[in-house]
């Protein structure tokens, strides 16, 4: 007997737009549309309240002091690695690792499992839809004389990964590490996580996903991946700035040599040697980020209480309605056309440069972002080194800001023209 699938729940998109105060602001005198949610996502008031509460009432350093103050703020900022661990079906918390955001994590794999784990003769494979976070990391790594290299995976002219060009690289066994995106902050484009994982490690390679743009619009579940190591950044999904996670499999971290040193790393210090303390701990030196630990976990609670499935069903509403509107705008030229893809959409406008098309847009309150997007390598593979804008959806994005993205696109095109 076979069972019907139950549609995801609605989501009240007026509802949880009055959730985030700074919506309800204008721009030069018109409402604000505020396309830019893959560049920093707008906070919704828990957060907010939750930070400044911890600040007010609970806020304290953590793990050091024997007073009531640290131990509650303690419990708050280990519930929230234990929320992160949720979030991503983690399997213990403590393969949870803090860090400042992506960039830091993916610095802190290059740095520990690249020059500590990985030996001479291996090589990182990236692709070319890459973030700068995580690629240039990776260029330091084959830079610095370990005998470390890198190899390019290609991208199609849809903007998908190359499964062909990725296997053939692969191929002679000596890939240690796969460093990709798990979906493109340009392009919009999400690549089939568990077929590259199988493919990695059927060659012997690990893999890290960069979840930056996929954690915010679709669910994560590392487990059910496969991957060995996967990172994310609160303030796109939601949160504050100052915080990203780091998930790895707990038996790579303990083989990972720390990133920092410093206090709280630490088993034991002398004068001559010191001992590490156990994973996470031996990644976090120093003071963590207390209070952005508490709206990181205000944040994970509010997304989850909305609902994953809810919000991807929004997004994909919103991406069809974008195609449609988008393509019918004469003279703008989409990059990408991947059959699975979340809410970015970068575009070139004839005759207008991207800063001038963005300022034009900010004139009818309309955030865009202008410029290459940290992906560089990813623009001049598309012929478009001058760059492009991008409009880019969060959960609280309506039908009716693409419909006027669309219509200021339009009223630009003849500007310019």
């Amino acid at each position: 007997m076979s069972v019907a699938l139950q549609p995801a729940p609605a989501l009240d998109v007026a509802r949880v737009r009055r959730d985030f105060p700074i919506l309800a602001r204008t721009v030069r005198g018109k409402p604000l549309v505020f396309l830019d949610s893959a560049a920093s996502a707008q906070k919704p008031r828990a957060v907010i309240e939750a930070m400044v509460r911890c600040m007010e009432t609970a806020y304290a350093n953590v793990h050091r002091g024997a007073y009531h103050l640290s131990e509650v703020a303690t419990e708050s900022y280990e519930a929230a690695r234990a929320a992160a661990a949720r979030f991503l079906n983690a399997a213990d918390p403590r393969e949870i690792v803090f860090t400042r955001n992506s960039t830091e994590a993916i610095n802190l794999v290059a740095h520990s499992w690249g020059r500590g784990v990985m030996r001479p003769g291996q090589a990182v494979l990236v692709s070319e839809m890459e973030h700068h976070a995580n690629l240039v990391p990776w260029q330091m790594l084959r830079d610095d004389g370990r005998g470390i290299g890198l190899r390019v995976c290609r991208v199609t002219d849809d903007g998908e990964l190359d499964l062909e060009d990725l296997a053939a690289k692969l191929a002679d066994g000596k890939v240690g590490l796969v460093a990709v995106t798990h979906m493109s902050n340009v392009l919009g484009t999400v690549t089939p996580a568990e077929r590259i994982v199988a493919l990695a490690h059927a060659h012997g390679a690990k893999v890290l996903l960069d979840g930056s743009q996929a954690a915010v619009h679709r669910r994560v579940d590392v487990r059910a991946i496969g991957c060995d190591f996967y990172c994310f950044t609160g303030h796109k999904l939601y949160g504050p700035t100052g915080i990203g996670v780091l998930w790895a499999r707990l038996e790579h971290l303990e083989r990972m040599p720390p990133f920092l040193g410093g206090g709280d790393m630490i088993a034991s210090v002398t004068l001559e040697r010191s001992e590490w303390a156990p994973p996470p701990a031996k990644f976090e030196a120093g003071t963590p980020p207390i209070i952005e630990a508490v709206g990181l976990h205000a944040a994970l609670d509010y997304v989850a209480a909305i609902g994953l499935p809810a919000i991807e069903a929004h997004e994909r509403a919103l991406v069809d309605h974008a195609m449609r509107r988008l393509c019918g705008v004469e003279g703008l030229t989409l990059l990408g056309r991947a059959q699975d893809r979340g809410g970015v959409f970068s575009f070139a406008l004839d005759n207008a440069h991207p800063h001038d098309l963005s300022t034009l847009l900010d004139r009818a309150g309309i955030a865009v972002r202008a410029g290459r997007h940290c992906a560089e390598p990813l623009h001049a593979r598309f012929g478009l080194e001058g760059g492009t804008c991008r409009a880019s959806f969060g959960l609280y994005t309506t039908r009716e800001e693409i419909d006027l993205l669309a219509d200021a696109l339009v009223r630009a095109r003849e500007f310019f023209a």
